[in-house]
C-alpha cells in the first residue's frame, strides 16, 4: 500500500522539542520536530491510555508524562518500564513549509 500523505500544519508551526498533537484520518498523532528533523508517532502510550504530546521530548525520545515510559521517536520502542510494546511511528515529509504525515501505513 502507498502512503498517502496529508498536510498537518506549517513547519513553524512546531516548536523545537515541543510536541504537537494532530489527528488524521481518525487517528491522534504526536507531531515533534526536535534534532532538525520532524517526526510523527501514535499520540496514545502503548502502556497507559494517556496522551504522548502532553510530555516532554529530550534525546529523541517522547515521555509519558503520568509513568514515565520513554519511546523512541524514530522506531517507537519503548526504552524503559512500565511500557513494553512500541507505539506506532508514521512517515513523515517537509514540503517546502508545509508538514506531510501518513497514517495510511505504519513503519
Amino acid at each position: 500500500m502507498t502512503p498517502t500523505f496529508v498536510r498537518v500544519c506549517a513547519l513553524d508551526e512546531l516548536e523545537e522539542d515541543t510536541p504537537k498533537r494532530v489527528e488524521l484520518e481518525g487517528v491522534p498523532v504526536a507531531l515533534v520536530r526536535t534534532e532538525g528533523e520532524v517526526f510523527a508517532v501514535n499520540d496514545i502510550c502503548s502502556h497507559a491510555n494517556v496522551s504522548l504530546s502532553e510530555g516532554e521530548v529530550e534525546d529523541c525520545q517522547i515521555e509519558c508524562w503520568l509513568h514515565g515510559s520513554s519511546f523512541d521517536l524514530r522506531t517507537g520502542k519503548p526504552s524503559g518500564l512500565p511500557a513494553t510494546r512500541p507505539v506506532p511511528v508514521y512517515p513523515v515529509k517537509i514540503e517546502g513549509d508545509d508538514v506531510l504525515v501518513s497514517v495510511t501505513q505504519e513503519s
